[in-house]
């Protein structure tokens, strides 16, 4: 690809085990957390040999902030979790990328998919609590859950978010979500629309406990998902959601977007029948790839120093991994580290491959490698050294050319290869002038506004944002909701006094044009750039039906 194929990374988003955001993520995965939740053994618990209780649970994943979506409460109960969950990281990763959707003329298409639907078919499907709740008798299901499926995940998205580009599912299993973004970017190129959101979400669990072992299964036999690692007995599965804002980089820098990083190139195929059965990877597959996208970018294997790696932790599976990257690496004298975040989190299903490209993308972008989590000493089948490659449990800097690749192989075989690379200082544009300036707030509740200037405030308080960037992308990236409130202020001091009273219910009076805001006027543009901002604090409410008995 030439310079004129690059595709920024411009907004990000996740809600994964142990990290409400992305940033939170970042910091686990530099400190070595393994977010996988272990369920005490006592009353109400599964018990037995075959039970393991690891799995890594997301926290309310009950609650959902049905009111700004729009969202009767008899129907937030009804829709699949997965739903709800992107519902809320693509408006994230909306904010984070500084678009309003309701303002910027350009084309928004998402691409997403996500697991089956678990919660239709433990929670709804056969169950009498329904019918007072909702109405909904046996023979009404197909009318009660229409749009309940995987196929509707990214036309919800975009109904709900006003998007009028293509609205695409994805789906290939664990390979889901980096498949979205690999069509996100082709579509980019293709200028099929202008801005694509693309990821993916998965409830593998509405329990969340644990589960129980099957003879001949891939599931660890110990809780613990060992990547590469000679203790690896199997996988661990948990839930969550992510989401990557992408851009023409051309596009992006004229725009004044912050771009975390640059997709060079990327590649999708299958293994085909070259393998021993449907449910066992193939190397050929994974090799050619890997090599696809290299080609794509017009890179040597050499210049990857640091590969996200499929790595669930199957011995079988990693094994045919390292094999596939002995072969594109053959002749490669770089060294190479290679990783996992499946360590950390567990295989996050159809949401899997978007976790470990912003793992990569702010790997890249800071030059820290984050450790991969529960690695000791490489499994007898899993060939490290014949790969040029190595794996490390503790976070290390980056050392070399900040290239990465990123690899998702879906059971059944599509496979997805994404390259990554920093952004350059054509890339950041310049802070804009100094203030005065008025950031305008707004939200769906007074609750949600305390809260959102609170976490602006912190924000502020670090120190190294100009207020002329954040009052443009509030003007340009934020929407417009019922509740507003501004703040009036030269710099970051007056800035941090204004919002810290706005969160406690004391605004100041402010000029005229704050009260102008307030009563619902728009305020002036004023010159910046777009900058990562706290996103939108939702109110999430319990929208849940037991499963049945």
């Amino acid at each position: 690809m030439s310079e004129d194929d690059r595709i920024a990374v411009v907004g990000l988003s996740c809600r994964v085990p142990g990290a409400a955001d992305a940033q939170a993520l970042w910091r686990n995965l530099l400190a070595g957390v393994d977010s996988v939740h272990r369920t005490p053994v006592g009353k109400g618990t599964p018990t037995g040999p075959d039970w393991v209780p690891a799995f890594g649970r997301l926290d309310d994943l009950d609650g959902f902030d049905a009111d700004l979506f729009g969202y009767p409460a008899a129907a937030a109960a009804l829709l699949d979790p997965q739903h709800r969950l992107f519902l809320e990281v693509a408006w994230h990763a909306l904010e984070d990328a500084g678009i309003d959707p309701d303002r910027d003329p350009a084309q928004i298409g998402v691409f997403a998919g996500c697991a089956p639907n678990r919660y239709l078919h433990h929670h709804l499907l056969g169950n009498a609590a329904l019918a007072p709740a909702t109405g909904a008798l046996a023979e009404d299901w197909d009318d009660a859950l229409t749009g309940s499926g995987c196929d509707y995940l990214p036309t919800r998205t975009a109904f709900a978010l006003g998007l009028s580009g293509p609205a695409v599912a994805v789906q290939t299993a664990c390979s889901t979500a980096l498949v979205a973004v690999c069509q996100a970017g082709q579509s980019l190129l293709d200028y099929r629309c202008d801005v694509a959101i693309a990821g993916g979400a998965a409830v593998v669990s509405t329990r969340q406990a644990g589960y129980r072992l099957r003879p001949g299964g891939l599931l660890a036999t110990d809780g613990v998902c060992r990547p590469y690692d000679a203790a690896a007995t199997g996988q661990v599965f948990g839930n969550g959601a992510g989401a990557v804002v992408l851009k023409r980089l051309a596009d992006a820098r004229a725009d004044g977007d912050h771009v975390y990083a640059v997709l060079a190139g990327w590649a999708v195929n299958n293994d085909g029948a070259d393998r021993p059965g449907f449910t066992v990877p193939g190397v050929s597959g994974q090799a050619a790839v890997m090599a696809e996208a290299l080609a794509s970018a017009g890179w040597d294997a050499a210049d990857v120093g640091y590969l996200e790696g499929h790595g669930t932790g199957t011995p079988v599976g990693d094994a045919i991994e390292v094999d596939a990257l002995t072969r594109v690496r053959r002749g490669a004298r770089a060294p190479l580290l290679l990783g996992s975040v499946k360590g950390n989190l567990g295989n996050l299903d159809a949401a899997a491959g978007v976790l470990s490209l912003i793992k990569a993308v702010y790997a890249v972008r800071t030059g820290q490698v984050p450790g991969t989590a529960h690695f000791a000493a490489a499994h007898d089948d899993v060939d490290l050294a014949a790969a040029g490659a190595e794996v490390d449990a503790q976070t290390r800097p980056w050392a070399g050319q900040r290239r990465a690749g990123v690899s998702s192989f879906g059971l059944g075989g599509t496979n997805a290869h994404v390259l990554v690379e920093p952004a350059t200082a054509a890339d950041r544009p310049d802070a804009g002038a100094p203030g005065p300036v008025v950031l305008g707030l707004s939200a769906g509740s007074p609750a949600a506004l305390r809260e959102l200037a609170r976490r602006l405030a912190v924000r502020l308080a670090e120190g190294d944002l100009a207020v002329a960037d954040v009052a443009h992308t509030l003007a340009v990236g934020r929407r417009r909701l019922a509740y507003r409130d501004a703040v009036a202020c030269a710099d970051a001091g007056e800035a941090v006094t204004g919002l810290t009273a706005l969160a406690a219910g004391d605004p100041v009076d402010g000029d005229e044009a704050v009260r102008a805001w307030r009563a619902g006027a728009d305020l002036p543009v004023p010159p910046g750039r777009r900058v990562p901002l706290p996103g939108y604090p939702f109110r999430r409410t319990r929208h849940w039906i037991e499963a049945r008995r």
